[in-house]
């Protein structure tokens, strides 16, 4: 009697690919939650100063934010502190051309309420926070904020 014998396959079996779009998607899902999107990158130091009675803010897409503080790149900017609008350091000047660019990008209803929040370095002179004020009352900026972080309540 003779034998019969299977031809052995040299090929390797395919790759199931049933469960690729399940691990696609669970990728995806675990970089949006886990990914915080990019405000503004900080050109200058701050520290911010000490407050007890402090508020958070309701509306967090109503607030444009100064930056005021020395330079992280004191040996290219000086060691003067510097206002940051945005990405970029700017002038006193510059100011209410910041300001009428925030209002436009606003709807026309949440324009009255739309507030500046000065992030301010706590060993900034006052002379550079007074200008900004001034600058920001000729713009018709009043809403304004300052930035601090909580520390526990003092008791006297």
């Amino acid at each position: 009697m003779a034998k019969f014998q299977k031809k052995k396959s040299t090929s390797s079996p395919a790759i199931s690919t049933a469960s690729l779009p399940d691990i696609i998607f669970m990728l995806l899902f675990f970089f949006m939650v886990t990914t915080t999107m990019r405000e503004t990158t900080l050109f200058v130091k701050i520290v911010s100063p000490e407050a007890t009675e402090v508020q958070k803010l309701e509306k967090k897409a109503l607030v444009s934010y100064i930056y005021i503080g020395t330079p992280l790149q004191a040996n290219v900017y000086g060691s003067e502190p510097r206002i940051q609008l945005n990405d970029a350091f700017s002038n006193i000047s510059d100011i209410s051309e910041f300001v009428a660019a925030e209002r436009e990008s606003k709807d026309e209803a949440d324009r009255p309420f739309i507030t500046t929040s000065l992030r301010i370095d706590k060993d900034t002179k006052m002379g550079i926070v007074t200008d900004v004020k001034q600058e920001l009352r000729k713009s018709n900026a009043l809403r304004i904020n300052y930035s601090t972080r909580q520390v526990g309540n003092l008791k006297l």
